[in-house]
């Protein structure tokens, strides 16, 4: 009898776990199976007006009262790389959005040069709120995205519940200051004198710089994986180089765009949401610098994957998403308190 009360319970509860992350709730079905919608779907897809007349990408995935909205890095990748929280998200009840931003991947690419500024951008995500009509939402960005996260924040954090800032360090003299170690740590003395060799001449392009970046740097600080998953591959093809060199330069060393002098570190305070700060210890950015952040901005919290690089969602993957999805959760159920500053 108790095995059979045991095993009742058992069914009910794996129930009631199915229907509280059902992606399906609310469907109606034929008889043989078929859902049945009143009007054509767009499996999530949704392409929103920008500026008056460019249409940027986006994807809803999962389906929850967390709702999440994904800033890509780059500047200039695109989505696919965040395609590992497909993973973690929506079994955990949590819906997110995929977005390309203006000039990348699935979106429109116009040739203007003038669009490609941070002023414009932050304006751009926030059209991108109200045409997927977000309120009371969390936002993530990684990298450039943890950038312009944190300006956006600046302007329009009424709209946002929680903020995640993701590999990403408030200021771009102490991105590049930490870059220039980089190269001292993980080059040997004659590759260094190699680099700066070709440094000097500008041959960025030459296949033995991109060699000592592809080969030596990269899979120190980017992606630590042997074999780089697909979906980060797929995105480093989709990079729009024009808006990349506009405003990055060629690669992390030169910093020569119109992000050269940003800089946030006074202005952290001013982001009262819950936020999480949240990177890798073996970052690209500076694990000092992400925890310096993170004690500046008043209502964070800050964790460090152990052996997570800049891609910390794909080579520490288990740390990266046990950490966020307890912070988003913890801030829906009221439950979240900041470290102690």
């Amino acid at each position: 009898m108790k095995q059979i009360v045991l095993s009742l319970l058992i069914i009910f509860l794996i129930g009631c776990n199915q229907q509280t992350n059902n992606p399906y709730k609310g469907l109606t079905f034929n008889e043989r199976g078929v859902p049945q919608y009143n009007e054509v779907t767009s499996a999530g897809t949704k392409m929103i007006t920008v500026d008056g007349k460019y249409k940027v990408w986006t994807k809803k995935i999962g389906d929850g009262d967390i709702k999440v909205l994904l800033l890509h890095g780059g500047p200039a990748a695109a989505h696919d790389y965040f395609e590992s929280f497909e993973d973690f998200l929506p079994p955990a009840g949590i819906e997110f959005y995929y977005y390309d931003q203006l000039g990348c991947g699935n979106s429109d690419i116009p040739a203007d040069t003038s669009l490609w500024n941070l002023p414009r951008f932050v304006e751009e995500v926030e059209q991108v709120r109200q045409g997927l009509d977000l309120e009371n939402f969390y936002l993530l960005g990684h990298s450039w995205g943890g950038l312009l996260a944190m300006e956006y924040l600046q302007k329009y954090q009424n709209h946002v519940k929680g903020a995640v800032l993701s590999n990403m360090v408030a200021g771009i003299k102490s991105y590049t200051d930490y870059t220039s170690q980089l190269k001292t740590q993980i080059f040997t003395p004659q590759e260094i004198k190699k680099f700066d060799s070709l440094d000097r001449l500008q041959q960025y392009d030459s296949p033995l710089y991109q060699e000592l970046l592809m080969s030596k740097l990269y899979p120190s600080v980017i992606c630590r994986l042997e074999t780089w998953p697909e979906p980060l591959m797929r995105t480093l093809k989709k990079l729009n180089p024009a808006i990349y060199i506009q405003m990055q330069g060629v690669d992390e060393f030169h910093v020569t765009g119109n992000l050269k002098h940003w800089e946030m570190w006074d202005r952290l305070p001013n982001i009262t949401v819950p936020t999480l700060v949240i990177g890798g210890e073996k970052d690209e950015m500076n694990p000092q610098d992400m925890r310096k952040e993170g004690k500046l901005i008043p209502n964070s919290r800050t964790y460090l994957c152990p052996n997570g690089s800049h891609m910390a969602m794909w080579d520490d993957q288990q740390n990266y998403f046990n950490n966020l999805i307890a912070f988003l959760k913890d801030v829906e159920e009221n439950k979240f308190t900041p470290d102690p500053k």
